[in-house]
């Protein structure tokens, strides 16, 4: 699977994320800090990313900033994406499950490797759910989007 990763320093988790996503067999497409040709803002780096998704470019992303929260702002502006900020890997799965998020964005300063690898195994586990109600609240925020 094809990932883009945006981060917005090479601190915390930045590199282990690309690492952990090549140990799984999946390609990482590095944006911000981790491309030496890009501007590393994390508006600039997150907005790179959630493009790569909404464009078809990669399956789904990965953002990160030094809380999570102004790249996970960052993604959601992009259209079609459902960026989730995961702080551990029970919310992870419900955002793929419930919210069928496309982009996890997490926290370079409050992550450890540990919980990293625990996230990424519940997102990559997980898959959207057929529930009626789950459906319709995802297609509900394609309308948003829309309006």
């Amino acid at each position: 699977m094809r990932i883009a990763v945006a981060a917005d320093e090479r601190t915390g988790v930045a590199d282990a994320v690309v690492e952990e996503l090549r140990g799984r067999g999946h390609e990482p497409l590095v944006h911000g800090a981790l491309n030496d040709g890009e501007r590393d803002d994390w508006a600039w780096a997150s907005e790179a990313a959630a493009r790569d998704v909404a464009e078809g470019r990669a399956d789904q992303g990965i953002v990160c900033c030094w809380t999570g929260t102004g790249a996970s702002i960052a993604a959601n502006k992009v259209a079609g994406i459902r960026a989730a900020l995961c702080a551990d890997a029970q919310t992870a799965a419900g955002a793929r499950r419930w919210n069928d998020a496309n982009v996890l964005a997490i926290s370079l300063r409050a992550t450890s490797e540990a919980q990293l690898r625990e996230i990424l195994d519940a997102w990559f586990a997980e898959s959207a759910s057929d529930e009626p109600d789950d459906r319709a609240n995802v297609a509900r925020l394609a309308e948003i989007e829309r309006a």
